[in-house]
């Protein structure tokens, strides 16, 4: 597993055009995926902060953070853009960050109020997958992907 900067050294062109759709709407937004206690899928949009070498985000009290506390397992995508239908998604495994040092940092670089209620989780990568179109409608899209070794 590795952090969001262990990955960018190791595919920089990649994350660069990742953290772009991830930021394309101002702040980080993305679907998380996580897995029930059925084993059963369970999706969810989420605001992402990519900032002191993480992917980070806070989460309330919900079913997702629940669901991630008994399965680390994620998958993460970021929203589709307006005019093309390209895809950036994360896979790996999330741990909550209990440094508070590190919560004041995020906490500043969100733009929303963080309550005392939320958890922070990192996002650590385990694969990433970037599918570019050169319009709408085409078929196949242009694949990028990267495996941590």
């Amino acid at each position: 597993m590795h952090r969001w900067d262990d990955f960018a050294r190791e595919a920089g062109e990649l994350a660069e055009r990742g953290r772009r759709l991830l930021y394309q709407f101002g702040p980080g937004l993305a679907f998380l995926a996580t897995v029930d206690r059925a084993g059963a899928p369970r999706l969810h949009p989420i605001v992402v902060a990519q900032e002191r070498g993480g992917l980070y985000a806070f989460l309330v009290p919900s079913p997702k953070r629940r669901d991630l506390e008994r399965d680390p397992r994620y998958a993460l995508h970021a929203f589709p853009p307006e005019e093309v239908d390209d895809e950036f998604a994360l896979r790996g495994e999330a741990r909550r960050v209990d440094d508070p040092a590190i919560r004041e940092a995020l906490a500043a670089a969100v733009a929303f109020d963080v309550g005392d209620d939320q958890d922070l989780y990192e996002f650590l990568i385990d694969s990433a997958l970037l599918a570019e179109y050169e319009h709408r409608g085409q078929w196949p899209p242009a694949y990028t992907t990267w495996t941590s070794a």
